[in-house]
């Protein structure tokens, strides 16, 4: 399969255009997207509409095909494409395109331009679950490195913090002063994360130490725990990847991101407690989730076949 990436906006005819903008004026009128949603849900229908104004299958077929029309998609067309991104792209990408289709289908069927729903027959790509990707004990010990080296006090304390707590990246750069409870030998960030789903997470030795050091310097006028050294107000998403990134490149680490250390959190301690615990501390509703942390990384399993070799 080739991960080669989708052009960014393929060229497409006006119809195809004007489908779009339909569509899309509807979805900002009628139903509470975010942007980012938005963005992906036009931009898969968007490749969808290219890759069918590309392609023809037989000569019988071409002068029809030649633009996009949502009332002349079929389900074998559907499927077709489904097969093709399936030698393009990962399964997860192939399902949140086939998801994009389906709430567009939907919606032409719901505008009465088509009396049945092609896409409701098309089925998801069945994904095989792997362990997720989490930093190896010399990655970890590089970024640390990394970050005592040559990171700020904050930047530090947050490195260590999402690493022993196993923290969603808006959890901790949302996270507040009045969150934080720390006492003695007991420490407790009181979280409201997915769903606004309330959760406490304990602090252990480590994360108790560097939060209390960093507290006592940060300024009382602070409301966020880690506020933005430019705004001072919450640390946004992406200015965390980045920071996470600029250690990880002077660590020499390739593609990681703070999701890669609530990961590290979540492998390590599925080797100390049961699933059941860890679930209420990292926050999932269902222990199927939580369950991939038990699960070998490649290079666990290749360990262990190794195990059995004759050389």
């Amino acid at each position: 399969m080739s991960t080669a990436k989708r052009k960014a906006n393929p060229l497409i005819s006006a119809a195809a255009q004007e489908a779009l903008e339909q569509y899309e004026a509807y979805v900002r009128q009628y139903e509470d997207v975010n942007p980012t949603s938005l963005r992906n849900y036009l931009c898969d229908l968007r490749h969808f509409a290219a890759w069918y104004e590309e392609s023809t299958t037989s000569r019988s077929e071409a002068e029809v095909r030649k633009t996009f029309q949502p009332t002349i998609i079929t389900t074998p067309t559907l499927t077709r494409y489904r097969a093709y991104l399936q030698m393009r792209i990962k399964p997860s990408s192939v399902n949140r395109a086939l998801i994009s289709l389906k709430r567009y289908f939907s919606w032409v069927v719901q505008r009465g331009l088509l009396e049945e729903d092609p896409s409701k027959p098309v089925k998801m790509v069945v994904l095989v679950e792997q362990a997720p990707r989490h930093l190896s004990v010399e990655e970890e010990e590089a970024l640390v490195a990394a970050v005592n080296q040559e990171g700020s006090l904050r930047d530090r304390t947050l490195v260590i913090l999402l690493l022993h707590t196993g923290l969603r990246a808006s959890e901790v750069c949302l996270l507040k002063r009045e969150q934080v409870e720390i006492a003695g030998r007991r420490g407790t960030l009181t979280i409201v994360g997915k769903g606004n789903k309330y959760r406490e997470v304990p602090l252990n030795a480590t994360a108790r130490k560097v939060l209390s050091n960093y507290l006592t310097h940060l300024g009382a006028e602070a409301v966020y725990v880690f506020p933005s050294e430019k705004t001072g107000k919450s640390l946004t998403e992406r200015a965390l990847g980045h920071l996470i990134k600029k250690y990880a490149d002077k660590a020499k680490l390739k593609e990681v991101s703070p999701h890669d250390l609530r990961h590290r959190f979540g492998y390590r301690m599925a080797e100390q407690v049961p699933l059941h615990r860890l679930a209420q501390i990292m926050g999932h509703s269902s222990l199927d989730t939580t369950r991939i942390y038990i699960q070998g990384t490649k290079s666990d399993l290749q360990r262990e076949v190794e195990k059995i070799a004759w050389v």
